[in-house]
């Protein structure tokens, strides 16, 4: 029986996430009846530390620049075991919303107009309504709504303090698309990467902040909800379309905003989404017949197919 070592932890803003998703992974490995679970909680270990921890595939199920954006992925290469998820350099494009974003433009794929915000001026590089948030942070960590010029020198005092504990946290600001949120899944299904139905999320009240993704339960999902004739399917496309430029691989989620007009717009895409009880990604493959056991086990075993190892 194969073993598996489920990761989690790591030293990012989303650390009590991954803590979640790991419990679920591991326990969903452990369902799948196929693989033997080693689960360890890790801070930023050294190639020594990761190499002593036992498992024959890893499951890295850590959220944030750290855990998702490229270093750990840097050191999973080095270690030589198959792992799930996205390698190096496609993990660190993909963590960098503002390099995402300028590969969509590439593409033709419609996304918010944007910049790098200098938090040392005092004037915003874009007109209101914008949205500021970091360029190498997921789970809304860091997130402003600027709907008026008032609400400006509020959210610029809170960046620079959010800057004086976390120095290298850089800013974005993002025309704000009004309207309602989607999110489209990607998974490898065995012939490559395969859009999933798109999901709607609707909070409760405000955005989409990490206290709705993660600790209340108000926040109603959608599977494939009713939309414009089209939009489903240009979503689908323009997710798969991104993903396929940054070279990621297993699995990903990918962020839309559906304007007043039917139009969709790309905002970001996540190489690891999350495995909580609230996480979107499972909940649209479960509707092609991948429950959580049988996506875990399924992901584990595309790592394994990649470096030509058989689970026993």
């Amino acid at each position: 029986m194969t073993s598996v070592l489920v990761l989690a932890g790591g030293p990012d803003a989303e650390r009590s996430v991954s803590l979640d998703s790991a419990r679920c992974v591991a326990e969903a490995l452990r369902d799948c009846g196929e693989f033997r679970v080693e689960a360890c909680t890790i801070d930023v270990p050294t190639p020594n530390e990761l190499r002593a921890l036992p498992g024959e595939v890893i499951f890295p199920a850590l959220h944030g620049p750290f855990g998702e954006g490229g270093p750990m992925q840097d050191l999973l290469e080095a270690d030589g075991r198959p792992y799930v998820g996205s390698g190096p350099l496609a993990a660190r494009q993909a963590m960098d919303k503002m390099a995402t974003k300028l590969a969509a433009a590439r593409i033709g794929v419609t996304t918010p107009e944007a910049a790098v915000l200098n938090i040392a001026d005092d004037r915003p590089p874009l007109p209101c309504p914008f949205v500021v948030k970091p360029v190498h942070e997921g789970s809304s960590v860091g997130v402003y709504l600027v709907h008026t010029e008032a609400q400006w020198p509020i959210a610029l005092d809170a960046m620079r303090a959010d800057s004086r504990k976390h120095p290298d946290r850089v800013f974005m600001v993002e025309r704000l698309i009004a309207g309602r949120e989607l999110t489209v899944g990607l998974l490898d299904t065995g012939a490559g990467l395969e859009a999933m139905p798109v999901t709607e999320i609707r909070p409760a009240e405000g955005f989409y902040d990490f206290e709705a993704k993660y600790d209340r339960d108000d926040t109603a999902y959608t599977v494939d909800p009713e939309l414009p004739p089209g939009v489903a399917e240009s979503a689908r496309r323009d997710a798969l379309a991104v993903a396929r430029t940054l070279g990621v691989r297993d699995l990903a989620r990918a962020d839309f905003l559906l304007d007043h007009a039917g139009r969709a717009w790309f905002l970001e895409i996540n190489t690891m989404p999350g495995f909580t009880g609230h996480s979107l990604l499972p909940m649209a493959a479960a509707t092609r017949g991948f429950d959580l056991p049988r996506l875990c086990g399924h992901l584990v075993s595309l790592a394994l197919d990649r470096r030509g190892v058989a689970a026993r």
